[in-house]
């Protein structure tokens, strides 16, 4: 039995209410802000009816959020392991920008777990919960989509189009417009189970607020559930595959993740320079091969020379796919996510002292969780 010197406080209980009531300010006030179409003035106050609106994001969104941290959280207890309560991270710009309203939220696991099937278990749990939540969220939200005339009511410039408005619209559509980009999941729910007539074009998605909820949740269970390293897709794997076999495939994926995310880089060296700007240029490509030095730099250890060798290999390869093939287009928004991979969280997984194989009913789930993920990931998930 695991013992643990430091005794629960109000202070352990209070700090994470704290956290989490200012993320729901955070959130409501980023969800009002995308459902009405209309920013906060700090200055002039807030509208409380203002305010008000974006309860139908925040609350949803939170929920799946929670279910997720507390499947965590309750298995770690489960297994008797030293575990924080979840933390909530607020994130609220309040300058005119597009906003979430948080960065997500973590439990902290103070100790170590001690086989495959808790690092699993553990792993599992989260996703598995929140991602139920979040098709209640998303089923309800396309099978209870108000009427298209609802889009006048944010947009009332709109009106004098009729609803045939956006072959009028979208011709000119303002710079830094944003879009949410498919899933196989929402892909479904858009194709199968909502009514055409009200379904809303693809530019006003954000002015939806359970949809927004149940697409920013499935972005964030998809990122989770990327099988490497420490995240939960990450403990799955390597639950169900073991320690050195996961090391072995997430440095496959990891590779494939970063190549995939910098594939643009290089139509942006080649064409944002002049020609007498070759200097920036090559600056320009020595800063990004630095880039991928330090994104790969962990996976060999003390060794940088096979670093250098695989961002060249990386690199070239981009190039080479950009030259033959400029259809293929790669999503930079994940570069900052891959440095954060390769730096903090990790591509190896920490041994466990007991490598047991899991059971057969554990193995079915886990192939399924990872089955979700490709069902929750989105290649480009916001586009502008």
């Amino acid at each position: 039995m695991r013992e643990f010197d430091a005794p629960a406080t109000y202070w352990t209980w209070l700090r994470p209410l704290i956290f989490f009531c200012v993320t729901l300010i955070t959130t409501t006030l980023a969800g009002a802000e995308s459902v009405s179409g209309r920013f906060f003035d700090l200055e002039q106050g807030i509208d409380w009816a203002h305010f008000q609106m974006g309860f139908e994001y925040s609350i949803p969104f939170l929920a799946i959020l929670t279910a997720h941290e507390f499947g965590h959280y309750f298995f770690a207890k489960h297994y008797k392991a030293d575990v924080t309560l979840p933390f909530y991270i607020p994130l609220w710009f309040g300058s005119g920008s597009f906003s979430i309203g948080t960065m997500g939220a973590f439990i902290r696991i103070r100790s170590a777990l001690r086989s495959r099937q808790e690092y699993f278990d553990v792993g599992i749990a989260g996703p598995l919960a929140g991602f139920v939540v979040a098709l209640g969220v998303i089923a309800y939200g396309f099978l209870y989509l108000p009427p298209p005339e609802y889009i006048f009511t944010i947009h009332p410039e709109y009106k004098q189009f009729g609803l045939d408005y956006a072959s009028v619209v979208y011709q000119n559509m303002p710079e830094g417009q944003l879009l949410l980009g498919d899933n196989l999941i929402f892909w479904f729910f858009k194709t199968y189970v909502a009514d055409p007539s009200r379904l809303p074009n693809p530019y006003e998605m954000l002015h939806y607020p359970y949809l927004l909820a149940g697409y920013i949740a499935l972005f964030f269970t998809a990122m989770n559930l990327i099988p490497i390293g420490q995240l939960d897709g990450g403990h799955i794997l390597y639950g169900l595959i073991g320690r050195h076999k996961h090391f072995q495939i997430a440095r496959v994926l990891f590779v494939l993740f970063v190549f995939y995310a910098g594939l643009n880089v290089p139509r942006i060296l080649f064409y944002s320079f002049q020609e007498d700007s070759w200097w920036m240029q090559l600056v320009a490509e020595v800063a990004y091969l630095g880039y991928l030095i330090m994104a790969f730099e962990k996976m060999f250890g003390e060794e940088i020379r096979p670093t250098v060798y695989l961002g060249l290999a990386v690199m070239a390869l981009q190039v080479a796919v950009t030259q033959f093939f400029p259809y293929i287009e790669g999503y930079a928004g994940w570069l900052l996510f891959g440095l954060l991979i390769g730096r903090m969280i990790g591509v190896a997984h920490p041994p466990a002292p007991d490598e047991s194989p899991l059971d057969f009913k554990r193995k079915v789930l886990g192939w399924i969780t990872l089955i979700i993920f490709v069902l929750c990931f989105s290649p480009k998930p916001f586009i502008l």
